[in-house]
């Protein structure tokens, strides 16, 4: 029995990227399809779920993905909407990389730590990697605020956070490198998440910060979006601080990719979303 993934990319060609990995982590096919929303979705699903024998329903599996989480949200739960008992496939969300990326960045920075009372921040904490990631620190005992150039949409993710996930993060509004060293000023835990290309932080702002202890940056495009780092540091110690780079987390982020999608094909019933990406992510941080 063949393993087929089914790609349902809300832009309007399935990624790669993705596609790749999916192949990569055991998929014998992968079908893509494009330009995917909630109401042109029943048909794929049903496609996929009344197919075959309920023995062999794990050798069927759906990937949500795209460059807007929020669209692949809607459709995550429109595909779920779907299923039915003894009618369902395992299914997967990771609309641009939110959920492996976070997962993989953060299980490396909590391995063998307690952030149990520690603040952390997430700099431009409002996009896809950043909103998981504080999700994630925040699930860790963490006291977290994320940084926005405008407090309005600092507000409203964390509102929307708290609804999806249930729980209490700080908006912070920060305009520039200087707010944004105000920020972090007081903080034990910094991860960049914001756009490619764009510097958050420089090396001064955060070189002689006595309460940091652990900095990620998820940038992979110059200028790094904190400065004084590297995109290959693997925990690499720097002026006191322990510091992972995007490429020193990405290796993990993809072996994390293919595993998740090695998973979806042992059962019918899977759902992995932050929780459970996570959590896979955690325990295969340990080996």
């Amino acid at each position: 029995m063949k393993k087929l993934l089914f790609q349902f990319d809300t832009d309007a060609y399935p990624s790669v990227f993705d596609t790749v990995v999916a192949y990569d982590g055991g998929a014998d096919c992968v079908i893509g399809h494009g330009g995917l929303i909630p109401d042109n979705v029943t048909k794929l699903v049903e496609g996929a779920i009344f197919t075959r024998a309920p023995k062999d329903k794990k050798s069927t599996a759906i990937f949500v993905g795209g460059s807007d989480m929020v669209a692949g949200q809607a459709l995550l739960k429109a595909v779920q909407k779907q299923f039915f008992a003894g009618f369902q496939v395992s299914v997967m969300f990771d609309s641009n990389g939110c959920n492996t990326t976070a997962a993989a960045a953060v299980a490396k920075m909590v391995a063998g730590r307690n952030f149990a009372g520690k603040k952390a921040v997430v700099l431009a904490g409002t996009g896809p990697v950043g909103q998981r990631a504080a999700v994630m620190l925040a699930k860790e005992g963490a006291t977290v605020a994320i940084t926005s150039r405008k407090l309005e949409q600092a507000i409203l993710t964390c509102e929307a956070i708290k609804a999806r996930f249930g729980v209490d993060l700080i908006p912070i509004e920060a305009a520039d490198n200087t707010a944004r060293a105000n920020a972090i000023a007081d903080a034990n835990i910094v991860l960049a998440a914001g756009s490619a290309g764009v510097e958050l932080l420089q090396e001064q702002h955060w070189r002689d910060n006595p309460s940091l202890e652990l900095i990620a940056d998820a940038n992979t495009t110059p200028p790094l979006g904190i400065g004084g780092t590297d995109m290959m540091d693997r925990g690499v110690e720097r002026h006191g601080k322990l510091i992972w780079g995007a490429i020193g987390f990405g290796a993990f982020k993809l072996t994390l990719h293919r595993a998740c999608i090695a998973k979806l094909f042992e059962d019918n019933k899977r759902v992995l979303d932050a929780e459970d990406i996570y959590a896979i992510a955690k325990e295969m941080a340990k080996i």
